[in-house]
């Protein structure tokens, strides 16, 4: 049987200026929600917050990285490919969380390759904790344009290729968590400064839109040797629908995850994840595609090998935690 120990390194208290603090936070966050747009999302997110929030950041006692590679649309020709790395951990005995980011993304015939850095700090709230997170980070975007097939010869948008250009971008977010559940709320691109991007560019966040993460979940543990996580992530968009992915992940043995969801719209996803040591998880996704794209291509890959370590990754092998 599990040894239930609290994962509670530090233990500070919110105070009357800090609740103002979170206030000022939330209606930062939920002030952009409104022109939301979706970016690309990745199906083993659940298993790596950092991806989505960068409150995640520290919320462990120990470090945690991770590398995934996706290859989507498997049979196009120059179908979406992409690879994160992802590491955080806590510092300052706990009280602040770091973490970074980086990713590529290639889509036809651009490639988007970000480096983002967060930070967070948390404070105890009721029975858990509530993290805020900050990301700081620049995104180096690339298109052939001149590559791309058009009927409009003289449009002046693809009369010469986007070679490289630097755009700085800053995310928010809040997450909130107690030892069987979590709930959190991010816009990883609160602000970028991307006028340059494209010839129609008018000013900040017209090429990059604000998007907005909502998600949740929690875990029960029917006996010693199982545990069921539910979860569910919103995606908000402002010109497009609202995006949902339903997910449902078992643990067997303290070992063997084996999940599966659904995403609105888009598609089923399986999902297994081995946990080879108590440090070293090895996951895989199969996303099968339920649009009319799946005449053509059905398959959706994604692998994921991570690392947890530190003084207290111990800690994990006798309380696991399972977000």
């Amino acid at each position: 049987m599990r040894t239930k120990i609290k994962n509670t390194p530090f233990k500070p208290t919110t105070s009357g200026k800090m609740k103002k603090y979170i206030a000022i936070f939330i209606l930062m966050i939920s002030f952009v929600a409104a022109q939301s747009q979706q970016e690309v999302m990745i199906s083993q997110y659940m298993f790596n917050g950092l991806v989505l929030n960068p409150a995640y950041a520290g919320t462990h006692p120990y470090w945690s990285g991770s590398i995934l590679h996706r290859s989507q649309w498997v049979k196009f020709d120059k179908a979406p490919k992409s690879q994160t790395l992802c590491l955080d951990g806590p510092i300052a005995n706990g009280k602040l969380g770091v973490g970074l980011n980086l990713s590529n993304d290639a889509i036809g015939i651009t490639n988007q390759l970000d480096i983002g850095g967060n930070v967070a700090t948390r404070v105890s709230l009721g029975a858990g904790f509530l993290s805020m997170g900050l990301r700081v980070g620049v995104t180096r975007y690339s298109a052939n344009l001149t590559d791309a097939i058009i009927r409009d010869t003289e449009d002046p948008v693809y009369a010469q290729n986007i070679n490289g250009t630097i755009v700085p971008r800053f995310g928010a977010g809040l997450y909130y968590y107690q030892r069987n559940w979590f709930a959190g709320v991010s816009v990883p691109s609160l602000l970028a400064i991307d006028e340059n991007v494209s010839y129609n560019s008018a000013g900040l966040n017209s090429f990059y839109k604000s998007h907005v993460y909502i998600n949740g979940g929690f875990v029960f543990e029917p006996s010693p040797e199982v545990a069921i996580k539910p979860s569910v992530l919103l995606k908000v968009q402002g010109s497009a629908p609202v995006e949902l992915d339903l997910n449902l992940n078992a643990l067997f043995l303290n070992k063997f995850w084996v999940g599966a969801g659904y995403r609105t719209g888009d598609a089923m996803i399986a999902m297994v994840e081995w946990n080879i040591t108590h440090q070293l998880p090895l996951g895989y996704a199969f996303d099968y595609t339920l649009t009319s794209i799946s005449d053509y291509s059905s398959n959706s890959h994604e692998v994921m090998l991570g690392y947890d370590f530190g003084k207290d990754v111990d800690l994990k092998a006798r309380s696991p935690r399972y977000f």
